[in-house]
């Protein structure tokens, strides 16, 4: 048995370089936040061989001071913070003081910098070793760094590296991300000599927007709705892409939090709930979004790689996050093929210049602000609820209904939807609007209007309970017991009764009445893993809103049920009187815009 003896520093920032330095795309991190942190406003970074063989980070910040330069690159030294005071509001990307001496222990590595009150610059060597004694050279005011045979020291590193591609694959993709977060900073990048994109500072919102798709596709942009709301003391700003435009996978979620890249299960719970009444459950939403607050209300200090945070009121971030964005889903319209980049947007990293068109404003126009005006045939058919029986087409009856012409031009304060046209095969609705043609599925469109109304009438009822005949026993560990037996009240609110009979037991004498035949045992551990998790539960809402759902799904419009044309016309106008309804209770479309331009480029007109 050894006896217990201090690691040598080499050693020390080896084993902290594990943490730090992943691959090459982990030195460019560090040293491009070490660059913004510095008040940069152009950004270089070379690459060769995928950061294998050279990575190198140039900078137009306020440089180092000779003096500093050793200390840059010693383990725990930073001019970011100096008490623990400082470490607990921190609004620099940077402040462990570890990354430099981390990068110089497992490669070749050369600083040269020239302070903002310098006459020339400094440079500084290390090889894995002690850095070397400051050297005059000719620098601009600013920073490089060079980092070179990346893991030279450490074999079993390297061999872990991936292809040349794949690693400067990461590097793009980080640099194109982080540039998001920071539009006023000039980002370029140059791989093997050659340059792979050059960023100018995207100071107005088509700059910003041409970053966006720089980094997410031109598809993203096209589908994005612009977001920026503030309240109590947060802001957020970003886009946000139409449900309509979503992932297999996770891939197209940005999030910042000051200025930083993080991945946080408080976020990412606040943006599925939002999304949960119009995506379907197998789909992500994309989006990327900037969220600003007090720096002394989140805590960076979590993990080496500073891309955890921990919020002091995660409760209050979470709702503030699922209330912005419900709203914005709530008040959105299909986005149809008209040009996007022409809407007005406020926000998004940034103010925004207004340029709307009157075709891409009125195909965008959102569901709460459309004009709730209703024809008077008939009380609107009785609501259209009459819709909501199943008919079949007769044998021999033509599949399309035809319906009196309506005026070439809606006339001022016509419905947005415009006006019913034809019921094709008993399935879509041909309308006309002053943007072009609007094609609706009838089925999809009833199903998510009759869902909100019986969310709504849900909503406004306290949650009947139901007592069970037999008490289901509920075995679980004791902790879990001790936090059934804390959100007590919670449950009952939520309609569950349950009491605590033992170390490890639970009886569940009561449900609420829609779950009444719901598995009462997954139902209590679902709601304590919330509970456990985020201090709230939202398991009785979700699985009531299922059950709503399907009641929709079953009573609304069938296919082949021919409809008339107030009945038709009814049916739109609730369309733009609902909340959500550009998607059904899946995620699918309800209805879409095609404009008059988009109708000409079908038939090639003006060629």
């Amino acid at each position: 048995m050894r006896r217990i003896q201090r690691l040598p520093d080499d050693l020390i920032n080896q084993i902290a370089a594990g943490e730090v330095v992943e691959r090459p795309a982990s030195v460019v991190k560090e040293l491009v936040e070490n660059s913004l942190d510095a008040g940069a406003s152009r950004i270089q970074v070379d690459i060769e061989a995928g950061g294998a063989r050279l990575i190198r980070v140039r900078d137009d910040g306020v440089g180092i001071d000779r003096d500093d330069l050793p200390l840059a690159l010693a383990s725990h030294a930073t001019s970011k913070i100096t008490d623990i005071n400082e470490l607990e509001s921190v609004a620099s990307l940077g402040f462990r003081g570890e990354a430099l001496a981390s990068i110089a222990s497992i490669a070749r590595l050369r600083l040269v910098s020239c302070h903002q009150e310098a006459d020339h610059g400094w440079e500084i060597l290390a090889e894995g070793t002690e850095p070397s004694e400051p050297a005059p050279v000719s620098h601009p005011v600013g920073t490089t760094v060079e980092v070179r045979d990346l893991f030279f020291n450490v074999p079993a590193r390297r061999k872990f590296l991936k292809t040349e591609r794949t690693e400067f694959g990461h590097i793009d993709q980080f640099l194109r991300r982080i540039a998001l977060a920071h539009p006023a900073v000039a980002f370029v990048l140059a791989h093997n000599g050659r340059i792979v994109f050059d960023l100018p500072p995207a100071l107005d919102a088509k700059q910003r927007r041409r970053r966006v798709a720089a980094a997410l596709g031109e598809g993203f942009m096209q589908n994005a709705m612009p977001v920026e709301h503030a309240s109590s003391g947060m802001h957020l700003s970003g886009w946000v892409a139409h449900p309509s435009f979503s992932r297999s996978s996770t891939d197209q979620q940005l999030f910042y939090v000051n200025g930083r890249v993080v991945r946080d299960r408080v976020i990412a719970h606040a943006v599925r709930r939002a999304f949960a009444d119009v995506l379907h459950y197998s789909r992500h939403p994309a989006f990327v979004l900037s969220l600003t607050l007090n720096p002394a209300d989140v805590d960076v200090n979590v993990h080496p790689a500073k891309t955890e945070v921990r919020f002091r009121q995660a409760g209050m971030v979470h709702d503030f996050l699922f209330s912005t964005l419900s709203r914005l889903l709530a008040q959105s319209s299909p986005i149809g093929s008209a040009e996007l980049t022409s809407v007005s947007e406020k926000g998004a990293f940034g103010p925004k210049t207004p340029a709307p068109t009157k075709v891409a404003a009125a195909a965008r126009q959102s569901p709460l602000s459309l004009p709730t005006h209703r024809l008077p045939a008939r009380d609107a058919v009785r609501s259209y609820e009459a819709l909501l029986q199943s008919a079949s087409v007769e044998h021999g009856e033509s599949l399309v209904t035809p319906v009196d012409p309506v005026p070439a031009v809606a006339e001022a304060g016509k419905p947005s939807l415009g006006h019913a046209l034809a019921h094709v095969h008993g399935v879509y609705i041909i309308a006309q609007n002053e943007a072009g043609l609007v094609i609706v599925d009838a089925h999809a469109a009833a199903e998510r209007i009759t869902y909100e109304k019986l969310k709504a009438a849900w909503a406004g009822a306290r949650i009947p309970r139901q007592p069970l005949l037999l008490p289901v026993t509920v075995s679980l560990s004791e902790s879990e017991a001790d936090l059934a037996e804390t959100w007590l009240e919670v449950f009952e609110t939520l309609g569950i009764v349950i009491d605590r009979v033992g170390p490890t037991q639970l009886k569940v004498r009561e449900l609420p009445a829609p779950l009444r035949h719901a598995d009462a045992n997954q139902l209590v551990m679902d709601m304590l893993d919330e509970l456990g998790q985020y201090g709230r539960t939202e398991v009785i809402e979700r699985q009531i809103n299922e059950l709503l759902s399907r009641m929709a799904c079953h009573g609304s419009i069938r296919a082949n049920r021919r409809l008339q044309r107030e009945e038709m016309d009814a049916l739109l106008r609730d369309i733009e009187a609902t909340e959500r309804s550009g998607q059904c209770n899946h995620g699918r479309p309800t209805w879409t815009q095609l404009s008059m331009q988009d109708l000409d480029r079908l038939f090639m007109r003006g060629k």
